[in-house]
């Protein structure tokens, strides 16, 4: 496939159904895609993401760049309420896209910020890479951290000492928690009402869990309370702020890739790929999308 200025009229109003960060069904996390949804108002879009009960979906208007077919308005919607920025669900849409439009570069229009994105593959499945807004990482206070770990049901001496807790944003905000063993990782039974009051009080989208197998290999889970998800099975927005956070703390050079496996513990790998430069303070990355058939019923 290759770079094309296809007429709009190829998109659709139809909701799509797509997984990303996996090159298989069974694989990745699951988001509906709307390539047309210039008739939809909030409630229309809402109630189509709540009745997807995927973590997120996307809808897509035109955007404000050139009429060339390439700039391009996303919005995304869990199924509790709108969210700022959608790592999965902006490489389904863009894989989507390409495989209409042709592969190349698109311009993505977030309430965030703008979001560069590439696709590129000649058949299925394509590959898309993301591109961040500026990146921040902060501390947080011990008191946030203890409260996480109490809902979550971790001991202070389960985390990783060489990975302190922070708050990650690469267009929104992470709580990064590092557990000093695989198994402790592997074993999530949270408090969802107690980690979803600390969620929203500081703002948080997930809180990447993440534990180091190597020194550029990690293993991640993404709850996601505040969605009303209790857990992703692929996070683009919070691999993007892991990438900063781990700049940031200098566990890799500056100029590094990093991969992420995700999904495992629940039975749908996915695989993020994540790239920083010492030449630009974005963080970049990269995975599979396929399209899934509907579940029945939707």
């Amino acid at each position: 496939m290759t770079h094309g200025t296809t007429p709009n009229a190829e998109l659709t109003s139809e909701v799509l159904h797509y997984t990303a960060f996996a090159t298989t069904p069974d694989g990745g996390n699951l988001a509906g895609v709307v390539l047309d949804a210039t008739a939809l108002d909030d409630e229309a879009m809402v109630k189509i993401a709540a009745e997807l009960g995927y973590s997120e979906s996307a809808f897509v208007t035109p955007g404000p760049g050139p009429a060339d077919g390439r700039s391009f308005t996303l919005r995304y919607f869990s199924p509790k309420a709108e969210v700022g920025f959608c790592g999965h669900a902006t490489v389904a849409t863009a894989v989507a896209l390409g495989e209409r439009l042709g592969t190349g570069d698109y311009t993505f229009h977030t309430a965030v910020g703008e979001v560069p994105v590439s696709v590129v593959g000649e058949q299925a499945p394509l590959k898309a890479t993301l591109t961040s807004v500026a990146p921040r990482v902060h501390d947080v206070e011990a008191a946030d951290v203890a409260e996480a770990l109490a809902a979550l049901g971790w001991e202070p001496g389960e985390l990783d000492e060489a990975l302190p807790p922070r708050i990650a944003f690469a267009g929104v905000r992470h709580l990064v928690l590092a557990a000093a063993t695989r198994e402790r990782l592997a074993a999530l039974d949270y408090d969802f009402d107690g980690l979803l009051r600390l969620m929203r009080r500081l703002d948080l989208t997930t809180v990447q869990l993440v534990w180091r197998a190597s020194d550029s290999v990690f293993h991640v889970r993404d709850p996601f309370p505040v969605g009303g998800v209790v857990e992703d099975a692929a996070t683009g927005a919070a691999a993007a702020a892991f990438g900063a956070y781990a700049r940031e703390l200098a566990l890799v050079p500056p100029s590094a890739r990093l991969t992420l496996h995700q999904g495992q513990d629940m039975g749908r790998p996915s695989l993020l790929e994540v790239d920083l430069s010492a030449e630009d303070p974005r963080v970049r990355v990269t995975g599979a999308a396929i399209s899934v058939p509907a579940s029945p019923g939707q």
